[in-house]
């Protein structure tokens, strides 16, 4: 399919802002995806508001750098093809098609133009009437180096899978070439990796990770989503947590 650029609109005043010493092990009201890229010159304003996003303790805000603008002449240095491909299986399961950046996904079932604060709330409300979206409590706790995973058990146990994603609270980038050149750009809460835990039960679920197994590329904090369907049909997120790893 093709991938569209859309121009930003201009930002609305903030989110109430908090700072978490904690890791926010209660039950969030929506999980954030941006798909932005540093090859995008409409991509800054919403990279400056999921800053703001993820000071939010109501939120999980999460950057996920995508690889389909490196052509315009700057090869993004955080992007991954698998966020590309997460990105239009988000487009299919919609039916609409829209890929574009910075667009964002709002707990895996609507999306918004990334940098429309007014249209994320709005989406966040709308995915608040969709059956089960944020409703399933994840606890997350760093203890003896290891990050430890609690899920609890599903009234019904839908098809679901439980995602870990290593991430990089805060990524400064020196844009060389492209749209962005002469800028340096920082990137909050960039997923680096996805590592699949295991499929959601009928009853609670834990698991163990070493923390040495996951801490690397910057990484310093830690996001696990529980999301209905499959790694190629993502639906909503059933819930989410998040949590620094120092």
């Amino acid at each position: 399919m093709q991938a569209r650029r859309v121009a930003p609109a201009l930002l609305i005043a903030g989110f109430v802002i908090a700072s978490v010493v904690m890791a926010r092990a209660g039950e969030p009201r929506a999980l954030l995806e941006l798909f932005t890229s540093q090859g995008c010159s409409s991509c800054p304003p919403a990279d400056r508001l999921v800053a703001q996003l993820a000071n939010d303790p109501s939120l999980v805000a999460l950057s996920v750098p995508i690889d389909y603008w490196d052509y315009l002449g700057w090869r993004d240095t955080l992007a991954n093809p698998a966020h590309s491909a997460r990105q239009r299986a988000y487009a299919r399961v919609r039916g609409d098609g829209q890929v574009y950046t910075p667009q964002i996904v709002v707990n895996g079932a609507t999306d918004a133009l990334g940098s429309d604060q007014a249209a994320i709330e709005r989406a966040i409300t709308q995915t608040d009437r969709k059956t089960g979206a944020m409703s399933l409590p994840v606890t997350l706790a760093v203890s003896n180096g290891a990050l430890n995973v609690s899920v609890a058990a599903a009234d019904k146990a839908p098809t679901a899978e439980v995602w870990l994603c290593p991430i990089a609270k805060a990524v400064p980038v020196a844009i060389g070439r492209g749209e962005n050149r002469g800028r340096t750009i920082t990137y909050h809460n960039v997923v680096r990796n996805w590592l699949k835990l295991g499929a959601l039960s009928a009853a609670q679920s834990s698991w163990n990770v070493p923390i040495a197994q996951i801490k690397a590329d910057g990484i310093d904090a830690a996001v696990v989503m529980v999301q209905e369907g499959s790694h190629d049909r993502p639906g909503i997120i059933l819930g989410a947590a998040y949590t620094p790893l120092q």
